[in-house]
């Protein structure tokens, strides 16, 4: 049982470790965080900075009950179904001190595994930058997702995608600021404007290492016209 390969918090999901009291949606809605699996997982250093991730594990259950979504094809292991495994593959920089560079693949056989004779393979990219230099923090990320079947392609979930970037500053070990500007879109196939905007932004305050205090106000356009304006307060740890 293993935590997927795939963007920046889904190995490194502790509240204290990242900015804004919700995940972003593109680490919720198209890299599905919290993400495990339960598989075979191979990991090492190539030299010079680099090092790899190779793992064949359970693969997501969508449907088109749910729109294909990839959040609703988790599976949690104990009761997945693994008819039509999954393989994913991550090539990681991290050469210079406070950078990180990293991509994920991941092929899925059948993203239904064969529940949906309308669907078939599947398969996701992701590509992320993490910098850090002194006071000053910058991450980018984008991910994409490329479903086979007309069982997606009539809804638009055939292509699914997000990316975000976030530039945050750190004024002393207790305090730091952040913004982020997120777009993503779970039916990106289909004409008409299915796209979702947010800008956040706020603060982190850690009166201990492992414990974090955060508040943080979001604008989101969505779609449909239901915009999900409003701040956010929460408390975490991590133990």
């Amino acid at each position: 049982l293993f935590l997927v390969p795939a963007g920046i918090i889904n190995e490194t999901h502790e509240p204290p470790a990242f900015y804004g009291v919700e995940r972003n949606p593109i680490e919720k809605d198209i890299i599905p965080a919290t993400w495990w699996a339960g598989g075979v997982s191979l990991l090492g250093e190539l030299g010079y900075g680099f090092s790899y991730d190779l793992a064949v594990h359970e693969g997501l259950k969508t449907s088109a009950a749910n729109q294909y979504k990839v959040r609703a094809g988790r599976q949690f292991t104990s009761e997945a179904v693994a008819k039509d495994p999954a393989i994913t593959g991550r090539l990681k920089w991290t050469g210079m001190p406070g950078v990180e560079i990293a991509g994920t693949i991941q092929h899925q056989t059948n993203m239904t595994q064969s529940s949906d004779p309308t669907a078939g393979s599947a398969n996701l990219y992701e590509l992320h930058g993490i910098v850090n230099k002194g006071p000053f923090g910058l991450k980018a990320l984008y991910a994409r997702w490329n479903l086979d079947g007309s069982g997606p392609a009539a809804i638009g979930a055939d292509k699914q995608y997000g990316w975000y970037i976030e530039p945050a500053f750190r004024i002393n070990e207790q305090w730091g600021l952040f913004a982020r500007y997120n777009e993503w879109d779970n039916r990106a196939g289909i004409n008409g404007n299915t796209r979702k905007q947010q800008t956040d932004f706020g603060v982190n305050y850690w009166p201990h290492p492992d414990v974090v205090l955060k508040a943080d106000y979001q604008i989101q356009d969505n779609d449909d016209g239901k915009n999900q304006d409003g701040f956010n307060l929460g408390v975490g740890y991590q133990f």
